[in-house]
């Protein structure tokens, strides 16, 4: 589905604040509140908007978080990514080109379940190297 400006408009008001009325939305954008409504149904429809979520505060995450770049024997990508996903703490897992095969999100809220999850991980057959970089301070978060 191609997006017009539109459409990108109506994107970036919703990733700004999910439950942002329709009716605001519409004078936000210069448009009639029913072409809004219709707009975002056809998005929904398109699967180019697949539901609408929450950002939580500071108070509300996991104290600390993380990225981890994993090289893995090729034959054991796929069974590697099956297990780390049932860790609470892995927050997303993304294939990579490159040197790394894997990129693993995580959040915990101490170092200690840090400390299991990256050696649980480190130890899984197939992985070769684990790197972690320490989220120190977020200074800038757009998430569309």
């Amino acid at each position: 589905m191609q997006l017009d400006a539109t459409d990108l408009a109506l994107i970036a008001a919703l990733s700004e604040n999910a439950r942002m009325s329709v009716s605001t939305i519409a004078r936000r954008i210069g448009l009639a509140r029913t072409t809004v409504q219709a707009r975002l149904e056809r998005l929904e429809k398109s699967g180019v908007i697949e539901g609408y979520s929450i950002r939580l505060g500071a108070g509300a995450r996991p104290a600390i978080s993380g990225t981890l770049l994993v090289c893995t024997d090729p034959h054991e990508t796929s069974a590697i990514v099956g297990r780390i996903k049932s860790l609470p703490e892995v927050k997303a897992i993304h294939s990579a080109s490159g040197r790394y095969d894997l990129v693993i999100e995580v959040a915990t809220d101490d170092t200690a379940t840090l400390d299991r999850t990256l050696e649980w991980i480190g130890s899984a057959r197939g992985v070769k190297e684990i790197e972690s970089l320490i989220h120190l301070a977020t200074k800038l978060e757009r998430r569309t």
